[in-house]
């Protein structure tokens, strides 16, 4: 807590959190007032000790009070006029958007309005956004950025446990278990402040295994590095669990005493041959089976898949595949045994569960279950033919503003025209749309093309609850005051209600009072908040959820010791068929492009880009390419190159390295522009969970000269 709250010019120091990854390091950040004769302040910051990151600070948490101060930021509405955005009260921005929502609504129905959140807003947000899509405005078009980030580990672990938190067990037992698999994740650059956990863990013995087309800086601890062929991971379970069957390594007690499905799955592997494995997945045999052996036979292992294995079109069965491994070998429910699905956002976990997704209704209920809709009514004060029903996903609902079919969209706390795939097609549809309003901290490439742009509160700034990567929901409080004319992303959606006469459903003055709300739409949901309370996490540090009672917590973070979530208590198997990525390398395309993230920058780059040392590390985008596909296509160290897809093209500057395949190219996520890589990845969805293919574009490349 702050303990000099006078002003903005004067010192303070406050106690927060890290805005950036799921991890939520803890932050004591110090403003020291200017010394005399000077005007600028000076920071200092310092890790606090917690149950995630145990006082650990990345680069990015050192740095993020950064962008809070810059002089980019946003600090009073802009509306668009003849073409250009300029300074206009609130009264005139909130007046433009009731009377556009409005009009809209009467012309063309509800569904012309579309909603797009973000998995960084706290949880108090992304509930209230959920509800005025659906309350307010009576749309079904709601969803969110975080559509791109988990939602095929979240569709897997619903499927097969019948309950999907981001991991299964704690961060504490990755130094119990004697063998660790991460596929398709780079701790080291994503969540830097978890490698202790690892090294501790390889300290007492732990064998390491990493599954990435690249030698990243997490690939560098690895004992075993299955450098795989992009979109191939359901092919490479497909492997292992051939091996797993064939040395006898399963746990044949916990198959049938704790999961249905196994014989189907048996089945299907006696179809299996390594040696197709190995020459789809680009690996040698021997390896293969050596990974899967060693798993087999630790006493104690843990599972983690990333964005790598999901971000295909076929990420949920890769998913499930892996998950397969996980159950054949009994190696969950106890300590230093588990699956974790690594989030990326900040509140990547608590943003898909209380309802701006759409398909959702708070505490993971589903808005097609007529059980789940009559008791988040009943919470709303509604009927619940009221609630809208289904809407589509975040990229569906681009290809809907492209069509014309959505004719208004509300932006909060997500830049979509860069984070989306086929982006040329999303900075078309945004740029012919009939009124687009952003919610935002900063000008972002989205805001740029916006008819009004709202100023937000910063992290420093507003209240909150948000859920780590382990279930656990941590509470961020301030006394700081929002700057200039900024205002909290939950009190501009409150005073938009009022404005159009829906004032009883949204009567709220503080964050603390939506959770109190959230608390009871999420009793009895697979996420269950109930239990947790301010005062509560004021006390307890967080929380982990399932948590049904106000009474001392029944759930020490480990889930499944003794029953899954389905109705009968078990987890199911399910066969997944080895197949190819979406797009094959031909002549004219014969590269296949992946992307990711890098340490110093944070999704788009909205905020990390106003931090000057963040920016200074990584200032433009770059494409990773081996040097024999470097001299193949005349390409130099440093120069500049074009990529292109189907889809599009962009340009960035390449960086020639021997820890990368030589068919693939890697390039970051976090630049928009003419270095966007987004313009040439696929719009092919996965069927199950509407995850785009961003890992496997089938693309070209050539210099720029």
């Amino acid at each position: 807590m702050i303990t000099d709250p006078a002003s903005r010019e004067s010192g303070f120091h406050v106690d927060t959190q890290c805005p950036f990854c799921s991890v939520q390091c803890k932050i004591r950040l110090t403003k020291n007032i200017p010394l005399p004769g000077t005007q600028r302040s000076t920071y200092s910051v310092e890790g606090i000790p917690n149950a995630a990151s145990e006082g650990r600070l990345c680069v990015k948490g050192m740095n993020a009070h950064q962008h809070v101060t810059s002089t980019d930021r946003l600090l009073q509405p802009l509306v668009k006029k003849d073409g250009k955005l300029t300074p206009a009260s609130w009264e005139e921005a909130l007046n433009r958007i009731r009377d556009n929502f409005l009009d809209v609504s009467e012309r063309y129905g509800p569904d012309a309005i579309g909603l797009y959140g973000g998995g960084s807003l706290t949880n108090e947000a992304a509930y209230l956004l959920g509800k005025f899509a659906r309350i307010a405005l009576g749309t079904k078009y709601i969803d969110y950025n975080g559509r791109f980030c988990m939602s095929a580990a979240a569709s897997a672990g619903n499927k097969t446990f019948g309950i999907d938190r981001g991991l299964t067990c704690r961060l504490s037992d990755i130094p119990l278990a004697r063998c660790i698999i991460l596929a398709g994740t780079n701790i080291a650059e994503c969540q830097p402040t978890l490698m202790p956990y690892f090294t501790k863990a390889k300290e007492n013995g732990a064998f390491i295994i990493v599954i990435d087309p690249r030698v990243t800086a997490t690939a560098a601890i690895a004992d075993i590095h299955l450098q795989i062929k992009p979109g191939t991971d359901a092919a490479l379970a497909n492997g292992m669990l051939k091996v797993l069957l064939s040395e006898s390594l399963l746990d044949e007690t916990f198959i049938s005493d704790r999961t249905n499905g196994f014989a189907g799955l048996k089945q299907h592997l006696a179809a299996v041959d390594l040696d197709e494995i190995a020459e789809m997945t680009g690996l040698d045999k021997a390896i293969i089976h050596k990974a899967a052996v060693t798993y087999g036979q630790a006493e104690t292992g843990i599972l983690f898949t990333a964005r790598g294995v999901e971000q295909q079109t076929d990420g949920h069965v890769a998913v499930r595949n892996f998950l397969n491994i996980v159950l054949a070998t009994g190696k969950i429910g106890k300590p230093g045994c588990g699956y974790g699905a690594i989030t990326g956002q900040g509140n990547g976990q608590g943003g898909r569960e209380h309802g701006q997704k759409s398909d959702q209704l708070p505490g993971y209920r589903s808005i097609d279950d007529e059980q789940d809709r009559a008791y988040v009514a009943k919470v709303w004060g509604v009927e619940s033919q009221e609630i809208p029903r289904k809407g589509v996903s975040a990229y569906e609902m681009m290809e809907l503003v492209h069509q014309g079919a959505i004719r208004s969209l509300f932006v909060m706390g997500s830049n979509p025209v860069v984070s989306n795939p086929n982006a040329d097609l999303v900075e078309e549809g945004l740029s012919k749309i009939d009124f687009l309003v952003v919610a935002d901290m900063f000008l972002s490439e989205t805001a740029r093309m916006a008819d009004v742009v709202l100023p937000v509160t910063a992290y420093l700034e507003n209240d909150g609850t948000l859920t780590n990567l382990e279930g656990r929901v941590l509470l961020r409080e301030t006394t700081i005051a929002a700057p200039g004319e900024t205002r909290h992303d939950w009190s501009i959606l409150c005073e938009l209600a009022e404005m159009l006469g829906k004032q009883r459903y949204f009567p709220f003055e503080s964050a603390e009072q939506i959770f109190n709300e959230l608390r009871l739409a999420s009793r009895g949901g697979l996420a269950d908040y109930y239990g947790i309370t301010y005062d509560r996490l004021r006390r307890d540090g967080g929380v982990y959820w399932p948590c049904p009672s106000t009474e001392e917590n029944d759930t020490n973070g480990m889930l499944f010791e003794q029953a899954f979530a389905h109705a009968d208590g078990k987890a199911i198997f399910h066969p997944v068929q080895s197949r190819l990525p979406q797009e094959i390398p031909d002549e004219q395309f014969p590269l296949t492009m992946t992307n990711g993230r890098v340490l110093s920058h944070y999704l788009t780059g909205v905020q990390t880009r106003r931090s000057p040392s963040l920016a200074a590390r990584s200032v433009e985008n770059f494409i990773e390419l081996h040097p024999r596909t470097a001299r193949k296509y005349k390409i130099e160290d440093g120069e500049w190159v074009e990529v292109s897809s189907r889809r599009g093209s962009f340009s960035v500057r390449s960086r020639i390295t021997d820890k990368i395949r030589e068919d693939t190219l890697f390039v970051p996520m976090h630049w928009g522009g003419v270095q966007n890589v987004n313009k040439a990845t696929s719009p092919e969805l996965d069927p199950n969970c509407k995850m785009p293919g961003f890992k496997t574009s089938a693309v070209s490349i050539r210099p720029l000269r």
